[in-house]
């Protein structure tokens, strides 16, 4: 199997969580990669880097997607970015620490059409929350969970132990 890397759609990804990432990078020698269409400012590590890819729709996403491979993490709030790399069998988790998987990404597509139909025949839906503290937090546990598992050499696709 090849060492685990993680992917991050970082165009939408609060800072917050990138500083988590940097320095779970550092602290588990794991390659993080910030995938944006603009330029990213990255500390001085090995274990991080950032791809600049053209701007356009979903050019991010489509790179996540052709370089995600099996047992990676992907970091995205992006539902069907989420929807394709779990098909490659990567895992992924979004920014809040919520962990996209074959059993619930199907309903997550699902609402994300619906509330999007819902948007264009003009109905206000509201946005998410705005980040919080507690999400951080999630995201930083979850984060750890998934870690520790692949450093156990449990499958990376394997729920976190409890």
């Amino acid at each position: 199997m090849n060492p685990l890397r993680i992917w991050v759609d970082a165009d939408a990804c609060p800072a917050v969580v990138k500083d988590i990432l940097f320095r779970a990078a550092d602290r588990c020698a794991v390659q993080v990669t910030l995938v944006a269409n603009q330029m990213l400012r990255t500390p001085p590590s090995r274990w991080v880097n950032a791809v600049q890819v053209p701007r356009g729709f979903d050019v991010a996403d489509a790179y996540i997607a052709g370089q995600a491979a099996e047992g990676d993490l992907v970091i995205t709030g992006d539902i069907p970015l989420a929807a394709e790399v779990l098909k490659k069998g990567a895992a992924v988790l979004n920014p809040r620490g919520e962990r996209y998987t074959e059993a619930t990404i199907g309903e997550r597509l699902a609402m994300r059409d619906m509330l999007e139909e819902l948007r264009s025949s003009g109905v206000a839906t509201g946005g998410p929350a705005a980040f919080s503290q507690a999400d951080r937090r999630a995201f930083g546990n979850a984060l750890d969970r998934f870690l520790q598992n692949a450093a156990a050499g449990r499958p990376r696709g394997t729920p976190p132990s409890a």
